[in-house]
């Protein structure tokens, strides 16, 4: 008897460790960091050209120069610190980058560009890493569809990142509203941002420390730092392994314009939407206005489309109706929108913007359940070409956007989508046919 009552509290202890994590509260965790820092980052963003002018374009190009060859290493270095470490680490970028605008120069904007290109890669990276691993972990423990709860978790996470453009472009309209501080960006000076940039790096600092409190997933991404005694030359060829490998496999290929286009669009957005459609239809502080309805929907999209997301039929389904209504907005700035005056003249790049927030979720969401769903072998690999590929798209649109015109623009973009079109449905035939080759194998 009194044997088997020392043994009942080790049964019970094995049961309590035995206990499954729910991960949904580090989704939120996770969001929430995402959503401060880059409430901070794209506030900034939006004002280093006006600020700075040459010193804030060129700081930007830099910028997405660096995450694009970054991220071609991201993935071995994301798989030697650990997802967790990776997104930690990640966040510095951001803070210094925020920081080197309080005492703006070459000495300081360059450098913090060239890391923030770094950081940029890996917390990406981690991100897509860190948001699988864990959804794979909570679908195993609970025994839940695996592509519903990837979905799932990345329809919060997205909906959460995507409130960044909402309320930090609801800032910069409080901000134009104030004409006296408007003069000063107007004039190019930095003397009245000293104070907006203050407050930036306050809340950058509360995204950074709130990262700390997600916990690592039991899943293999958090595991396994490789040993310190392997040779350069075995880490170099793990390097240019981890390079070309996931662009050896036809899944990869057929996704890269998707890839590609993500950033396009985003790009788009940023530097000729705002500058060629509703600057000239609505005024300077329009811009800030159509920017919020534009991440108002992205937000509600993300979180739809995830909820919404449980394989590649649906993933399919969802993206096609994403491209399309990218497809509209792009033909009727081509072949017919003009700006008129009146109330139709101010509600058109709204609703322009509303669409484009709309597809902008649906590929966000999306492109991250398809790689955590299809790579499940090489995760870090495949969210690392997401963003070589997305960044190497944005910083050609930075680049090109003074040298190209609008409608020159707007052709690139109807033939990104009928590419990334035609490649991601010859994806999903592909993969369907190999679906069901395999299920009626005896």
């Amino acid at each position: 008897m009194d044997s088997r009552d020392e043994e009942t509290p080790l049964v019970v202890n094995d049961l309590q460790i035995q206990t499954p994590k729910n991960y949904a509260k580090d989704v939120y965790i996770l969001s929430s960091s995402f959503l401060l820092v880059f409430l901070a980052y794209g506030a900034a963003q939006n004002l280093e050209t006006t600020v700075y002018k040459d010193l804030g374009t060129i700081s930007l190009g830099i910028l997405y120069v660096s995450f694009m060859f970054c991220s071609m290493v991201a993935s071995p270095v994301v798989r030697f610190l650990g997802s967790k470490n990776a997104l930690i680490l990640g966040t510095t970028g951001y803070w210094l980058f925020i920081a080197a605008n309080l005492v703006p120069s070459w000495y300081t904007m360059v450098p913090a560009s060239l890391y923030l290109g770094f950081a940029a890669s890996i917390i990406w990276v981690g991100q897509g890493t860190y948001l699988t691993s864990i959804a794979r972990d909570h679908a195993k423990d609970y025994n839940l569809h695996e592509g519903s709860v990837i979905g799932n978790f990345n329809g919060v996470f997205w909906g959460m990142f995507a409130c960044h453009q909402l309320a930090g472009n609801l800032v910069s309209l409080a901000v134009l509203r104030d004409e006296k501080l408007c003069a000063v960006l107007n004039e190019g000076s930095t003397s009245g941002t000293t104070l907006l940039f203050t407050v930036f790096l306050c809340i950058v600092t509360l995204g950074c420390i709130l990262m700390f409190f997600i916990r690592k997933s039991d899943g293999k991404c958090e595991k396994g730092s490789p040993n310190s005694s392997v040779s350069f030359y075995s880490s170099l060829v793990s390097l240019l392994k981890s390079i070309i490998t996931p662009l050896l496999d036809i899944r990869m290929l057929l996704i890269v314009p998707l890839m590609a286009y993500s950033g396009l669009q985003q790009a788009f957005v940023w530097a000729e939407f705002t500058k060629d459609v509703v600057k000239p239809a609505i005024g300077v502080s329009g811009v800030a206005g159509a920017m919020a309805v534009y991440g108002a929907f992205d937000a509600i999209c993300s979180l739809t489309a995830g909820r919404l997301t449980s394989g590649l039929s649906s993933i399919t389904f969802i993206v096609c109706g994403g491209l399309f209504a990218h497809a509209i907005i792009f033909l009727w700035l081509l072949l017919k929108y003009s700006v008129t005056g009146g109330i139709l003249g101010t509600i058109y790049p709204l609703i322009m913007a509303a669409i484009l927030g709309i597809g902008d979720g649906v590929l966000m969401t999306q492109l991250s359940a398809l790689l955590g769903i299809l790579f499940e072998h090489d995760t870090e690999g495949a969210f690392a070409q997401l963003k070589v590929w997305q960044s190497a798209a944005i910083a050609v649109v930075f680049f090109l956007c003074p040298y190209i015109s609008l409608q020159t623009m707007l052709v690139i973009m109807v033939s990104g989508i009928s590419v990334s079109l035609l490649a991601f449905l010859f994806l999903a035939l592909q993969v369907e046919k190999v679906f069901s080759s395999h299920s009626h194998t005896p």
